[in-house]
């Protein structure tokens, strides 16, 4: 008799210890791993972006090669989506139960197609690329799960149109963009800076583009038409390139700005000598290989683990620090990891930069928009080149 009430006190203990570190119990973790997912386009019109998910693998690597962390190695499900929001979807529901994590999600229409999976499912998603308003409209209860590092398109539009009046002195402004949330919303800024600067400058045309389109010439002709003396450019690589050697081709050459996403100086070879000159607001959220040493060293480890990264380091290194904020939230979170306990780990992360590379990152319960900021960059003899501080925008949410 007393062996069986040892026997059932013993059983009732355990029932009532903390069982979330135990293997199995958390989904994609185990004593040894965590598994986080990436959807993200590595086919498509925006393939190029897709370096941001072999950066992270790069950098995974490198912290597994150092034991992992809390003796986990990391492991990434990488998924392609070729950008569009169908295949975005499909992807995370594929990962369903099998990841710890999510990391990197990209594109605004793929991020607001999956926005309700990753909260829903308890799964925390660090550092999406994509327009931010959309996790600032979500209720605290989901955004919760959401960790964000990514420059406000709004924000960013009315900081490059501010600095094309002020700095540059355009009195008339164009804008070519895609037709969609991303590019609307750069539209946005750009029109809140016009009105507020009617005196100084118009807005004398609205160029949108379709991503499936590949033949710009009507575009650029019509740029050229309106008699704008600065072009702002809101579009992906290949469109910005393409655009770029059109309005060469004609003969018009106006101040151009591009927004962050055109920031890696690959676009030199996609656009060749047109693209000399050209002002790019580079974001908070990551560095700028070949102007920074803090970038040189990350991109050096990132070689070492995946040499074919080697002229895509701008990208690299974006998706890289990414990783950076996953790994640091994993630390923090201790040994016994859950989705709670990693919330909270990345809750703990203020005033930090990763690996000394880009601006400051804050995140609280009540901030999970952990930086927004800008500083302008120019292209100049096959680098880009910083030539301001950051400004720090407000957290969206």
């Amino acid at each position: 008799m007393k062996m069986r009430t040892l026997i059932l006190v013993l059983a009732a203990t355990l029932l009532l210890l903390p069982t979330a570190g135990l293997p199995g119990n958390v989904p994609g973790v185990t004593d040894t791993e965590v598994v986080v997912g990436v959807t993200t386009p590595l086919s498509g019109a925006a393939s190029l972006w897709g370096v941001t998910a072999l950066g992270m693998k790069a950098w995974a690597d490198h912290v597994n090669a150092q034991g992992g962390v809390h003796g986990r190695k990391i492991k990434l499900i990488i998924l392609d989506d070729a950008y569009q929001a169908a295949r975005g979807k499909t992807n995370v529901e594929e990962m369903k139960g099998k990841i710890f994590a999510g990391c990197g999600v990209l594109g605004t229409a793929i991020c607001n197609a999956v926005k309700d999976f990753f909260p829903e499912n308890k799964i925390p998603l660090v550092t999406p690329y994509a327009n931010v308003r959309i996790w600032a409209e979500m209720p605290k209860e989901k955004v919760r799960y959401v960790f964000v590092a990514y420059l406000d398109y709004e924000d960013e539009a009315e900081y490059i149109t501010n600095y094309a009046v002020d700095k540059l002195g355009a009195k008339k402004i164009a804008v070519f963009y895609q037709n969609d949330d991303y590019g609307k919303m750069a539209m946005v800024g750009v029109e809140k800076v016009v009105a507020a600067k009617k005196d100084k400058v118009s807005l004398v045309a609205r160029v949108p583009y379709e991503l499936s389109e590949t033949a710009l010439s009507a575009h650029a002709l019509k740029l050229k038409e309106s008699g704008a003396d600065a072009l702002i450019l809101y579009a992906t690589p290949k469109h910005g390139f393409l655009i770029t050697k059109e309005i060469a081709k004609i003969g018009y050459m106006p101040k151009r700005l591009a927004t962050f996403t055109l920031g890696d100086p690959i676009m030199y070879k996609l656009a060749g000598d047109a693209w000399e000159g050209t002002y790019i607001s580079l974001p908070g959220n990551s560095g700028v290989p070949g102007s920074e040493p803090a970038a040189d060293k990350a991109v050096e480890i990132l070689l070492k683990y995946n040499p074919d990264l080697k002229g895509k380091e701008y990208l690299a290194l974006f998706g890289a620090v990414s990783m950076m904020h996953l790994v640091e939230g994993l630390k923090n979170a201790g040994k016994d990891l859950t989705p709670e306990s990693f919330i909270k780990g990345m809750e703990k992360i203020s005033n930090w930069k990763p690996e000394g590379i880009g601006a400051p990152v804050t995140y609280s319960a009540d901030r999970h928009h952990g930086s927004n900021a800008s500083r302008m960059g120019q292209a100049q003899k096959g680098k880009h080149v910083p030539i301001e501080e950051f400004t720090l925008f407000k957290p969206r949410f």
